[in-house]
């Protein structure tokens, strides 16, 4: 029964995973205009391979006609991007769906206790997700750096290896540097020494291989928040959006957004302090992930895929009512529905404040309330991790 279960589950979640190839391939032959971001990523490499400049080109190299997005990304992307250049241009959003399909796979086999037909109905389940079928839908890499994440604090712990995926993942996104911090605070500071290193190592090699690029970005890009898009539009989820579009983007905006931040953050890091003390390696995790969501100054809906190990915790402790709720909020696409666009987000009344910047709400309260309940618990000496994990042979 056992070997039966062993070759049922990789061949359920590889039947996802070529399904969802399929849809690329049927879109791409149909000329679908799908996955933008996807696009840019393969653009960006491209820009970077002929040597053009990659942040100051007013189009990148061999980006479609219908894209029209800057590269936003840190240099060592458009390196660790390159192998997208090898797929055809119309066949990247393909290649990156079902790239998140296995990724998604991966969160939850790692996540919780579900495995075979429970693992493949429960990814199949999680397209639902605003925040995951938006990262399908615009060809985002956000579920591949969540598994990435997931797997090096969670599977790869306790190894020599640990910290560096959480390094190579900041330097596609600079948000998954806060797991950097998390790495140091819950005392695993060889790995955060390993991350660090791998973090700056590449960008290293990227002052070697594109120096003007990557001046530009470090000492210019990465302050302008515009660049990624409009900071008071409804989707930018994160603390500096919500005071943005209550302050109609006034200059003090980022500062308050930042003191908020730094205030929620001394419950957050208590927090995570003590459940990785206790063996919940995973909550600590999370509660990292949303206060990393809530302080960088622009967290798009599609960002918020850690609601799906979020969901996945919760059901595996038999919170249900819980994890069934969490569902149907990231499920009810609330932030699309609130009137947006253009200056719409400034003139929202008092009933409009709480659906239009639901995901921070609920993200702040999560962390306060959570804080609020351990109070009330004794400490406790530090346990065997309860938290399912399985062993990297097993992930194969």
């Amino acid at each position: 029964m056992t070997t039966l279960r062993s070759r049922v589950e990789p061949a359920l979640v590889g039947a996802l995973v070529l399904g969802a190839f399929a849809v690329g391939v049927i879109c791409w032959l149909g000329h679908w205009q799908l996955g933008a971001d996807s696009a840019v990523y393969r653009a960006g490499a491209l820009t970077f391979l002929h040597g053009d400049q990659v942040y100051t080109t007013e189009r990148l190299t061999a980006l479609p006609s219908w894209v029209s997005l800057p590269f936003t990304y840190p240099p060592a992307a458009a390196l660790l991007f390159v192998p997208l250049v090898a797929i055809p241009s119309g066949l990247t959003w393909g290649f990156l769906i079902a790239a998140s399909v296995l990724s998604l796979a991966v969160v939850i086999r790692v996540s919780g206790r579900f495995r075979g037909w429970a693992l493949a109905g429960l990814t199949v389940a999680a397209l639902a997700l605003e925040p995951v079928w938006k990262t399908i839908f615009l060809g985002q890499i956000n579920l591949v750096l969540l598994a990435v994440i997931v797997l090096d604090l969670l599977v790869l712990a306790g190894t020599r290896w640990s910290g560096v995926l959480v390094g190579v993942a900041a330097a596609i996104k600079l948000t998954p540097l806060i797991f950097v911090a998390h790495l140091f605070v819950t005392g695993r500071w060889r790995d955060g020494l390993r991350a660090v290193g791998t973090f700056a190592g590449l960008q290293i090699v990227m002052f070697a291989l594109m120096p003007g690029d990557a001046v530009r970005y470090w000492s210019t890009a990465v302050f302008d928040p515009h660049r990624v898009g409009g900071a008071s539009w409804i989707f930018n989820q994160s603390l500096t959006g919500m005071i943005n579009r209550v302050s109609r983007e006034a200059s003090w905006s980022p500062a308050l957004a930042l003191g908020i931040g730094a205030v929620l953050a001394v419950p957050a890091v208590w927090l995570v302090r003590r459940l990785h003390h206790r063996g919940e390696t995973l909550a600590a995790v999370l509660v990292t992930a949303f206060l990393g969501l809530l302080v960088s100054p622009v967290s798009w809906s599609h960002h918020w895929v850690w609601a799906v190990p979020l969901i996945v915790l919760l059901a595996s402790k038999g919170r249900w009512v819980w994890a069934g709720l969490v569902t149907v909020f990231f499920a009810s696409c609330i932030v699309m529905v609130v009137p947006n666009g253009g200056v719409t987000e400034f003139s929202w009344g008092p009933e409009l404040f709480v659906p239009g910047n639901a995901y921070v709400v609920a993200a702040a309260l999560g962390i306060l309330g959570l804080a609020v309940r351990e109070l009330r618990l004794p400490s406790s000496p530090p346990l065997a991790e309860h938290h399912p994990r399985p062993k990297p042979s097993a992930l194969r």
